[in-house]
């Protein structure tokens, strides 16, 4: 069937996708999500890249949403051929092969400019497009630890620990779309596209945020804290009579605390009455909040601090975050009908525009699904299509 917008504020952009693995659909999907003709690329079953993932997956399902699906061999005179055929009525390209691979196939940015100035190429690598480092596989995890995230994370003195989420992948995605988003603008008065580019080594670095900055600014290297926040105290999660308060209350908010749970002489004690003793003192502060959380459940303790104006709350399981009302309010769960895989939930768009909202109106299509319908929108009779598959450029 046609391209379904999914929202009216980017119905009009044409993406073609040739993304893999996570780090390239999340930032497509950003864009699908709000609308856009997206047009992912795959190559043929024989000339497939091995690593597409099972495509009923959840993952893929999730990733992949609200886009129609063509086979495409890049590899294949006839194939790049149509590619560029593509390109020309096409407003953004994304893809995240190795740096040198665009180049040996011909699909660089200077060669699509040369045949659509207003094209928008986004490049998304491990550790950016040229340097030392540019044609070395790059995965989350690697970029975790080359970013500093990993010496960050986890209990003094346990080693280094990965985050429990692709944060990386997920960083550079997001990062990317805010790049096409930006270059877009900047074309509606240049009328000239421009090639965006990320990393997931530079977006790492950037997410560590204040803990980078702190380096460069002041020459502190962060150390790991576990559940701790690392200056401001108490911020970390405290045990209770049934398992853990999730708590931060700094600054005006510690006397705050005090008060409410019931012991106002915790905020005189010299060990505890200024932000930076209340940070060297943390496993002493931790051990007196520990005493006190403990003569209470989790539930008890969050109804009585969020009524005192405390910000704190539980620690969920997977299956427990989507039980909670806010959740659901929030609609962060959102249903889609997969004509063979039938109902599923997969996340929702998690950015709420007022007038144009993103939504869900396709689940991932099967590979190749729309390659002929694609093919005739360009013009291609039904000949020419079969012509193309049996030359193995589809």
């Amino acid at each position: 069937m046609p391209h379904i917008p999914a929202s009216t504020a980017l119905s009009r952009l044409r993406v073609l996708d040739l993304t893999r693995a996570r780090a390239g659909p999340t930032c497509v999907k950003q864009l699908a999500d709000f609308g856009a003709d997206v047009i992912k690329i795959e190559a043929p079953a024989e000339a497939g890249d091995g690593i597409t993932g099972d495509r009923d997956g959840s993952d893929f399902q999730n990733l992949h949403r609200n886009k129609r699906c063509m086979t495409l061999n890049l590899k294949h005179p006839g194939g790049l051929a149509l590619f560029m055929r593509m390109v020309a009525g096409a407003d953004i390209v994304v893809e995240n092969y190795r740096p040198d691979v665009k180049s040996r196939l011909g699909i660089d940015y200077e060669s699509l400019a040369k045949l659509n100035p207003r094209i928008i190429l986004a490049s998304i690598s491990g550790f950016g497009q040229d340097g030392p480092y540019a044609r070395r596989a790059g995965l989350d995890q690697v970029a975790q630890g080359m970013g500093g995230l990993m010496m960050v994370t986890g209990k003094p003195g346990e080693g280094p620990m990965r985050a429990g989420a692709a944060v990386a992948d997920m960083t550079a995605g997001f990062l990317a779309s805010v790049g096409i988003l930006t270059a877009l603008y900047e074309r509606s008065r240049s009328g000239i596209g421009q090639w965006v580019q990320a990393s997931l080594l530079q977006a790492q670095i950037a997410l560590l945020d204040f803990q980078a900055v702190r380096y460069l600014v002041e020459g502190q290297v962060a150390q790991q804290v576990g559940n701790d926040h690392p200056t401001f105290m108490p911020t970390s999660a405290y045990l209770t009579k049934d398992g853990y308060l999730n708590l931060s209350s700094p600054g005006n908010l510690w006397l705050r605390l005090c008060d409410a749970v019931g012991h106002p002489e915790l905020a005189d004690r010299a060990e505890f009455a200024t932000g930076p003793a209340r940070s060297r003192n943390r496993e002493l502060l931790k051990q007196e909040l520990n005493a006190i959380f403990s003569a209470k459940t989790s539930t008890q303790w969050i109804e009585l601090l969020n009524a005192a104006g405390v910000p704190c709350g539980p620690i969920y399981t997977m299956d427990q975050v989507f039980d909670d009302p806010q959740v659901k309010h929030l609609k962060a769960a959102a249903p889609v009908k997969h004509p063979r895989l039938g109902e599923m939930r997969i996340l929702a768009q998690a950015v709420g525009l007022s007038r144009t909202p993103a939504s869900i109106v396709r689940a991932t299509a099967e590979m190749g699904e729309h390659t002929d319908e694609v093919l005739a929108e360009l013009g291609f009779s039904d000949a020419e299509i079969k012509a193309l598959h049996g030359q193995g450029a589809l």
